[in-house]
């Protein structure tokens, strides 16, 4: 028997085997869903906080400085030639620069 029936001995079988349906529905919000909705948002704020002469990292793993932003693109100058290309804000993995703070 499970932990479940010995806690509601009251319940019928069917409905004690009704309420695993709920359980499992709430771990897996709360292991998988509400843990990507964090880092979206995460995401969602460093792209909104972009400014000129950040440094970022792409999700093709090209590292930059940006030197111009549009609503959706912007536009990095790549090392060593300075080479100038214009990607999408969506496809910003990271944000390199160092804080001023630490």
């Amino acid at each position: 028997m499970s932990l479940l029936a010995f806690a509601l001995p009251s319940l019928p079988p069917g409905m004690v085997s009704f309420l695993y349906i709920p359980l499992i529905i709430a771990v897996f919000y709360f292991l998988m869903i509400r843990p990507q909705q964090t880092k979206q948002k995460q995401w969602q704020e460093m792209l909104n906080n972009l400014k000129p002469g950040d440094k970022i990292t792409t999700t093709g793993g090209m590292r930059g400085t940006i030197i111009a932003l549009r609503d959706d693109a912007v536009q990095l100058r790549l090392p060593p030639d300075n080479i100038k290309i214009e990607v999408a804000k969506s496809a910003i993995a990271s944000v390199t620069t160092p804080e001023e703070g630490s």
